[in-house]
């Protein structure tokens, strides 16, 4: 202030007031017109100072309530890393505006307590193999980010995964269909691309006695080819 103050011709009134003339001297119209420029500064002065007071409550306001919109701040379901990222750091640059610097420590420690639980393994690994003393914000977004792809791709596969297989099920209800239905054997030609010549028999250990017509009950219920 003292500076700002100075900048405006105004330190000096501040500092040493106005200046009175001596009583019964007649001043001349010069020191007149000093002192009518004094007291003008000196209203100037005041004002300033009024200014300053008026701005350091509305700081002091807005510090307040972006202390709390940072302390409950947290990480929404389905918002990415660079957004949660982006978020955090506009209400931390807002703080330093106002007078509140937070420090690389306090975001990345915020950020870390503040991830959505599907984060908390990337959490722990990145708490117990980094020094979080020394870790940059730039370098914890980036660990997270890759992190975030590595999950977007593994969702991505599952998704064509089980779209694959809904439709290999499609195609194997319609076949069923059309050879009778499930568990019974159809007009059509029954189960395709199974070779029972290849299978050996539990009993004699041979190949292709499991063919059907070439087993007959033996004691205690076994099969074997004759």
């Amino acid at each position: 202030m003292e500076n700002f103050l100075r900048s405006k011709e105004s330190w000096s009134l501040v500092k040493n007031g106005i200046p009175e003339a001596a009583e019964g001297i007649p001043l001349t119209d010069v020191q007149r017109k000093s002192i009518d420029d004094q007291k003008l500064k000196d209203l100037k002065a005041k004002n300033y100072l009024f200014q300053a007071l008026g701005t350091s409550r509305v700081k002091r306001a807005q510090l307040q309530a972006l202390r709390k919109e940072f302390e409950i701040l947290h990480m929404e379901e389905g918002e990415s890393i660079n957004d949660y990222f982006a978020q955090t750091l506009t209400i931390a640059n807002k703080m330093k505006a106002n007078g509140e610097n937070k420090g690389n420590v306090a975001i990345v420690e915020k950020i870390l307590r503040s991830m959505t639980p599907k984060f908390d393994y990337v959490v722990c690994f990145i708490e117990e193999s980094k020094d979080t003393d020394t870790l940059t914000i730039d370098e914890l977004q980036s660990s997270l980010v890759v992190h975030e792809q590595g999950m977007t791709s593994h969702v991505e596969e599952e998704h064509a995964l089980k779209v694959a297989h809904g439709d290999q099920y499609a195609q194997y209800v319609e076949r069923g269909r059309g050879h009778g239905g499930f568990g019974r054997q159809g007009r059509g030609r029954g189960r395709q691309g199974f070779d029972k010549s290849i299978v050996e028999c539990y009993n004699c250990h041979q190949l292709g006695a499991f063919q059907l017509g070439m087993f007959k009950p033996k004691i205690g219920g076994q099969l074997c080819r004759d």
